[in-house]
């Protein structure tokens, strides 16, 4: 018990740890503040007209699709229009229809938009069937993937902590007071995760609260996914910081692992791989985790039982390697 303090204490003193932390809590904060924002509006038409030069029928037009601002000379106009922070369209009247005039540097919509503007307003008078659509939600289909990979990032946050933990330890010389010290390759797998461990379940279950609002039935799943998340993530990170020589190396390869436990899961799902592909995906200990999160999600609760499932052979994989090689090394030191 005295060693997991002493590990606590040391973590407590490094902003790195504490960063890691508190980042996934503050994302999920920020993810469901964006959320809740209309952003409706940044998809709406702004037309830039001349004072007196088009007729109140094709202003009051105009204003059915988007707002409309009264420029009192030309120049003012085409200010406005070049406008590289707004997507303002230009209409001046060409005859009995209008003529639409951009920058060029709008977004494709706004666009083609201007290029058909002319067009829907030389038959605006012919009847045809109206179907008004459902606007559809910007942020809906992107939360879908950014919730999970938040908490994928809180859960495998016990690699961070355990890596740069046991490698400062390397730099300060604690290692070698370690290496003499009585201790089994259990006690010290024990000591050694127990912090990582216990720092990424408590962020992860920060970050959870933020994010969902699940059933008993639906938290008890994600207690299960991500207490083992972040079981495997502590035995990854005990060895990398075991096995890096120095704190650039251990840095670098906890990118890697971080980048991997990101990048797999989202590609699998966006791109749906079957097949070999798939299986390698799922040798990933962070695929089953986010497939369960995925399913918490839209409350498949098969679904995230099952991936628990996997998680847990994940657990049990990387635990019987870790007493290998620590058992391993142990004899090798003895020698």
């Amino acid at each position: 018990m005295k060693g997991i303090r002493y590990q606590l204490k040391s973590v407590l003193r490094d902003k790195f740890c504490l960063m890691t932390f508190l980042l996934p809590v503050l994302i999920a904060a920020a993810l469901h503040f964006i959320g809740s924002i209309d952003l409706s509006s940044l998809g709406e038409y702004h037309f830039g007209v001349l004072a007196n030069d088009l007729s109140p029928q094709a202003v009051a037009w105009l204003e059915r699709y988007g707002t409309v601002t009264v420029y009192g000379t030309p120049d003012e106009l085409t200010d406005a229009i070049r406008e590289p922070s707004t997507n303002t369209i230009g209409v001046r009247a060409d005859g009995t229809g209008i003529r639409t005039a951009i920058a060029g540097d709008e977004l494709a919509v706004f666009r083609q938009a201007a290029a058909t503007l002319p067009g829907l307003y030389e038959h605006r008078d012919e009847r045809a069937e109206v179907r008004t659509l459902e606007r559809p939600d910007l942020l809906k289909s992107l939360q879908n993937l950014f919730i999970p990979a938040v908490l994928i990032v809180a859960m495998f946050m016990g690699c961070t902590f355990n890596a740069m933990n046991i490698i400062s330890e390397k730099e300060d010389g604690v290692a070698l007071v370690n290496g003499i010290l009585p201790l089994t390759p259990g006690q010290y797998l024990a000591q050694k995760i127990a912090v990582g461990f216990l720092c990424g379940s408590l962020s992860a279950a920060a970050t959870a609260c933020v994010c969902f609002r699940l059933s008993w039935q639906s938290a008890g799943l994600l207690l299960a996914l991500t207490v083992q998340s972040s079981f495997v993530a502590a035995l990854l990170g005990l060895l990398i910081g075991r096995f890096s020589d120095d704190l650039m190396a251990g840095v670098v390869c906890i990118k890697a692992v971080m980048l991997a436990f990101l990048a797999v899961p989202i590609l699998y799902t966006l791109l749906e791989l079957s097949g070999p592909l798939a299986v390698l995906c799922r040798l990933t200990p962070s695929q089953p985790a986010f497939e369960g999160i995925l399913a918490l999600y839209v409350g498949d609760l098969g679904a995230a039982a099952a991936a628990a499932g996997r998680l847990a052979i994940h657990a049990a994989v990387w635990l019987a390697l870790c007493l290998l090689l620590l058992a391993r090394c142990g004899r090798q030191a003895s020698r």
